[in-house]
């Protein structure tokens, strides 16, 4: 999975230069729950909802509401911050 494309995908007004990927993947291991995670790189990989339903959480509609908390995460400006890194 490539972090730098679904970070920069998923946030709004990203401001700088984003961390390499192993930083960037631990920021996000970091900042998200372990489904999140879970659910934000399965479906950011191209698994679909449903296999994911069923190896993760359940049901989709718990896989949308992990999926949407995660891009809102994405987009707080804490979270922003580290993901920039300060040259």
């Amino acid at each position: 999975m490539d972090f730098t494309k679904s970070i920069i995908a998923n946030t709004e007004k990203l401001v700088g230069r984003l961390k390499k990927e192993e930083e960037l993947k631990e920021v996000l291991k970091k900042k998200f729950t372990k489904k999140e995670f879970k659910v934000f790189v399965a479906l950011e990989s191209g698994v679909s909802k449903e296999d994911v339903a069923k190896e993760i959480v359940g049901d989709t509609v718990r896989v949308d509401e992990l999926y949407k908390t995660a891009c809102k995460k994405l987009n707080q400006e804490k979270i922003k911050k580290e993901l920039i890194s300060i040259v």
